[in-house]
């Protein structure tokens, strides 16, 4: 599966590493969300509790920024990858459901997100981000408690289920993209990873991921997959 990295045609590369591999996992940060003019959950925080507000004005921000945009392109094509079989999972640090919501089954949000979310009072669980679709914010049914997600009740940078699935799915993988991250977190899943496995970036920036990849693609991500998907349309 390696290349030269004199290759000029990287997305000529990228198409054939993918065709390639048995066992593919995406690793995706904020740039994939931006892509579709989202904000970010450390964004949104900082703004709103830098002007005082609680927990009640900063959810429902959150929730309103989340629900008032949709996922970019990189979203559906993982999405895509995965259905055709290629994609194993997508280990994410982002928190705003948006690979579900595009309708990726295999997602380990290893901080957490608004899929996991309990009852500050009684701690009954109310998962899935659909019961933030709705205009109030989510009162417990035992109890009438507020419902909180992962990062407000936990207290906890990291969520073990998500980077247990991060770190199976890596150990096993023969091709990791990189995708608009600079790899925070990444100390709890990336030392698991295959030592043969290739690695392709996808960033307009420079990362820590510079020197690890086997191909560095300095595109944002959607012009990336928009270009793969018309090369492997060619390609038969």
């Amino acid at each position: 599966m390696r290349f030269s990295k004199g290759d000029t045609d990287k997305i000529q590369q990228l198409s054939d590493y993918i065709d390639s591999s048995k066992s593919m996992v995406a690793i995706t940060g904020a740039g994939i969300s931006l892509a579709g003019g989202g904000i970010t959950y450390s964004q949104l925080s900082k703004t709103v509790r830098s002007a005082g507000f609680g927990t009640d004005s900063f959810l429902r921000s959150y929730v309103k920024a989340m629900h008032s945009y949709r996922p970019s392109y990189s979203h559906y094509a993982l999405r895509d990858l995965e259905a055709e079989g290629k994609l194993t999972g997508i280990i994410t640090t982002n928190e705003d459901c948006m690979h579900t919501i595009a309708g990726s089954k295999n997602v380990a949000e290893i901080q957490g997100g608004f899929q996991i979310n309990r009852c500050s009072k009684c701690g009954r669980h109310y998962d899935g981000y659909e019961i933030w679709n709705q205009e109030e914010l989510p009162k417990c049914e035992s109890c009438g408690g507020s419902i909180l997600p992962w990062e407000l009740y936990s207290h906890i940078s990291l969520w073990d289920e998500g980077v247990e699935k991060a770190q199976d799915w890596i150990s096993k993988a023969d091709l990791i993209l990189v995708i608009g991250t600079h790899g925070y977190y990444g100390g709890a899943y990336w030392d698991y990873r295959r030592r043969d496995a290739v690695i392709v970036q996808i960033n307009p920036g420079h990362t820590g991921f510079d020197s690890a990849a086997d191909l560095n693609i300095r595109e944002d991500c959607d012009s990336v997959f928009k270009k793969l998907k018309e090369r492997r349309e060619q390609n038969g």
